[in-house]
């Protein structure tokens, strides 16, 4: 994989998606952001870096919880991501939260700056995430802890989505991803040690980290209806297969996902339980 390239599709796909990311009426990424801060549990006066921040679903959780005493700084590579994250902020009058433009597998701090590490489905995306967790621990302080969320790779589903989407997405329409992308590379790439339990455990001590815990919760995905769902689709992971699509095959699909969405949600809204994987540790005191 080229490390550059990658990182240059990321940072444009985040900055043509920061003004709807997260805002289209759907709940998922916030509800997984708070159960991260949930379980990672900052205290008043800590310094929290939220690597991968978006428009902060992790980071103004934390800054809640630390108080004007602490201090939440959140990172992104993508500019457009930041300047959202700090309209926010700005707005909410939060002088204790700061944004940052930085690329997370490379965060430019002294050691020991932050008592609490955390990134919601963006630690896993660095190109050599193991190595960048590496990096994280020598920021953190005696004691510090890092959490961060993943998706609960299986060989049986599509990656990054809930299972039922196995289902509904014909396997040859993920032909059309880039290469990088196809469904074996990213098994390749990520369940070869975020899926497999022992092997997460294993890369966290060599990272430099104890008392690792790894668990798996399901967080309700809450869209109005099949149409929600599928235009939010086009503001997340999902993008880079509509990005490929050749048109017909897109409004196609876009078609049938829509209605057999509407179909599983009834008369209510869609509520889709999407497996997360919760994974904590800490550095030695």
């Amino acid at each position: 994989m080229d490390n550059t390239k990658y990182k240059s599709t990321v940072t444009e796909a985040f900055n043509k998606a920061a003004a709807t990311y997260d805002q289209m009426g759907v709940e998922f990424f916030t509800p997984m952001g708070r159960r991260l801060v949930e379980r990672v549990s900052p205290c008043p006066g800590e310094r929290v870096l939220d690597v991968g921040c978006g428009r902060g679903a992790v980071l103004f959780e934390a800054a809640d919880r630390v108080g004007p005493s602490g201090h939440a700084l959140g990172i992104d590579i993508a500019p457009a991501m930041v300047e959202a994250a700090r309209g926010r902020a700005a707005s909410l009058g939060a002088g204790h939260v700061e944004v940052r433009v930085m690329d997370g597998e490379h965060p430019d701090f002294p050691p020991a700056s932050f008592d609490v590490v955390t990134g919601s489905y963006s630690v896993i995306f660095l190109p050599d995430a193991p190595k960048a967790l590496h990096g994280y621990a020598r920021l953190l302080r005696p004691a510090g802890r890092i959490a961060f969320t993943s998706p609960v790779f299986t060989d049986d589903t599509f990656p990054f989505l809930p299972p039922v989407f196995t289902e509904l997405i014909p396997e040859r329409l993920l032909r059309n991803l880039p290469r990088e992308w196809q469904p074996e590379a990213l098994k390749r790439r990520f369940n070869s040690w975020l899926g497999d339990r022992d092997e997460l455990t294993r890369t966290m001590v060599r990272a430099g980290f104890a008392d690792v815990e790894i668990a798996d919760e399901h967080v309700e995905l809450l869209a109005a209806d099949g149409t929600a769902w599928v235009d939010w689709s086009h503001t997340q992971g999902m993008r880079l297969l509509w990005q490929h699509l050749p048109k017909y095959e897109s409004a196609q699909l876009r078609t049938r996902l829509i209605a057999e969405l509407d179909r599983l949600r009834g008369d209510g809204p869609l509520r889709l339980p999407t497996p997360v994987r919760f994974v904590l540790a800490s550095v030695a005191a």
